[in-house]
């Protein structure tokens, strides 16, 4: 893991303090909320519907154990017990009454973390793979270039008001599990025919009102070259993007609308930027300052390539087994594996946490896994060093804490925003739902007999639970004032089950609250009855289309109205 320098350190102390004298002014009425608001908000305070929520990054998903126990304080002092994991690797409070605000930047900060630009129109949180540096699949470990992305972007002068809120993901490995073709920039990692490292770019990714898969700019920028890339492409967008209307501000509105003349103005400017580099003013990557970074993200001390050892004792329950095929992944290192803590349960809204299992989690970390976790894409955390040696021990204890759940990759394991409960954006509550259908679907025998199936829920069309991307896709929407939901089918996040990225497309009007789950057991049944062999059901859905699956949620949507 990165380690901060005293820079790194005296910079985040800098900016809580900072922080501090903001809050303070604006509390004493001399700092109005308008100029107040873009100030909170570039530190990750937002004004949410009942009260203020604290966004807290965990740059591409690394977490220290130390910096967990630190987020389970503040939940326990300042929240009401418990967090919230997003699918962009970050950290949500929703309860923390602003006055409280500066005390807990100055708690971050003392463990090294911070909200800056987790909000506002600027470059955010940078996200990458959950299993960078320990994949099989891994072509180059990307965390390197995360860091040298979020020290180059944190409060960049140029990039501080940008027509709209920019995002930016990091795949070092064959299969995409970081979705990079759904964001605003998505960065490939990849080695040319002489062994190069470099990166194919991809621009103008999206979800929103206008769902956008990424264009690829340039099939190969040298690793030297990609902060000075990315710099060509931001500045154009900064240049041209909109600032007239909200919804049209995007950079993949830009893309879309100008086309070839946007790649065109890209690589000009690139051009231009190296060829103006006389004084070295170009912000190319040098191998030192690329060494100096590199050297944290090696295997931490003690881990060995030992000899396969993933046996279970004698008497271990089914439950153990179960675990071992769904919540523990291969490794790179010989011996190792990586494991995930399920945060989907009955009772429990997706990607939430307590501070006890915070607790329990980082104490984990520390026992198995060289005090290091990971935030995942999928709302779950992750273990990313455990000898295989003790994974009966692992899951004794992540059963004992509520992390044990054998459902990664079903239908329960499903990403979700806090939708209606929670934020001001939203047109329907998302978590209601996700109770609703992790209720009905509670047998792990039918979960297994389902198979591999992507689950998406948000609350509103700002897509924060990625409905776009799932093979079913639940969009919360306002009718009358009442709360209704459209159903999407046939979206994929980039993955290898899931195929290229695409949207999903909506399979008609939308449905009530309560016919939710009626509506999604119509889907799994034509599924099942449709299947051929062990086919998924993003396969059945492509095979035979969206016909079969409309005509069962409609009749659902009959059934329910005739009752």
């Amino acid at each position: 893991m990165y380690q901060y320098t005293d820079f790194d350190r005296q910079f985040v102390h800098a900016r809580a303090a900072q922080f501090r004298d903001q809050l303070e002014r604006n509390l004493r009425g001399e700092l109005g909320d308008d100029e107040f608001r873009a100030l909170r908000l570039q530190n990750g305070w937002y004004i949410q519907r009942h009260a203020p929520m604290a966004r807290i990054a965990v740059p591409y998903g690394e977490l220290a154990s130390r910096q967990l126990r630190m987020l389970a304080r503040i939940a326990r002092e300042f929240d009401r017990g418990y967090a919230h994991f997003t699918t962009r690797q970050n950290c949500q409070f929703n309860w923390i009454p602003l006055p409280k605000a500066a005390d807990v930047m100055d708690l971050l900060a003392s463990v090294d973390m911070h909200g800056i630009q987790t909000s506002g129109n600027c470059i955010r949180n940078i996200t990458s793979d959950a299993l960078a540096g320990i994949a099989p699949d891994e072509i180059v470990d990307p965390r390197p270039y995360c860091e040298i992305l979020r020290q180059w972007s944190t409060l960049h002068p140029e990039f501080a008001f940008l027509p709209r809120k920019f995002k930016i993901a990091v795949s070092g490995a064959k299969e995409d599990r970081a979705a990079i073709a759904w964001h605003d920039i998505g960065l490939q990692l990849k080695k040319n025919a002489a062994g190069e490292v470099g990166f194919e770019v991809l621009v103008g990714g999206g979800m929103g009102r206008t769902p956008v898969i990424g264009t690829v700019a340039s099939e190969f920028v040298p690793w030297q070259q990609i902060l000075v890339y990315i710099e060509a492409i931001v500045r154009v967008y900064n240049r041209y993007g909109r600032r007239d209307n909200l919804y049209k501000a995007r950079i993949k509105i830009l893309v879309k609308a100008e086309g070839q003349k946007f790649f065109d103005a890209v690589n000009a400017e690139f051009r231009n930027i190296l060829e103006r580099d006389v004084d070295g003013a170009a912000h190319l990557i040098p191998q030192a300052e690329f060494d100096r970074v590199a050297q944290y993200f090696v295997e931490p001390a003690g881990v060995q390539p030992t000899e396969a050892s993933l046996q279970a004792p004698a008497d271990a329950p089914a439950a153990f087994q179960r675990w071992l095929a769904r919540n523990v992944h291969g490794h790179r290192v010989p011996g190792y594996r990586a494991v995930t803590l399920s945060l989907k349960r009955p009772g429990q809204a997706p990607g939430d946490t307590t501070d006890e299992q915070m607790e329990r989690a980082a104490d984990m970390a520390d026992q198995f896994s060289h005090g290091e976790l990971r935030v995942t894409h999928d709302q779950n955390l992750l273990l990313p060093w455990v000898r295989e040696a003790e994974l009966y021990a692992v899951w004794q204890q992540a059963k004992a804490h509520g992390f044990a759940t054998p459902n990664i990759g079903y239908l329960t394991d499903m990403i979700a925003c806090p939708g209606g409960d929670f934020c001001a954006l939203a047109n329907a509550r998302s978590i209601p739902i996700a109770e609703a259908i992790t209720e009905r679907f509670d047998d792990l025998d039918e979960l297994h007999d389902i198979g591999d199936i992507d689950l998406h829920i948000s609350g509103c069309i700002n897509s924060c639970g990625h409905h776009h991307s799932g093979h079913i896709g639940i969009l919360g929407v306002d009718k009358d004032g009442k709360e209704w939901y459209q159903v999407s089918l046939g979206g994929s996040d980039g993955s290898t089950l899931s195929g290229a990225s695409i949207p999903g497309k909506v399979i008609g009007p939308s449905f009530a609250a309560d016919e939710v789950p009626d509506v999604i057991e119509a889907l799994i049944t034509t599924y099942k009855r449709e299947r051929q062999a062990a086919e998924h059901f993003i396969d059945t859905v492509r095979r035979i289309g969206l016909a079969p699956f409309k005509q069962a949620a409609d009749a659902e949507r009959h059934a329910t109205a005739v009752a």
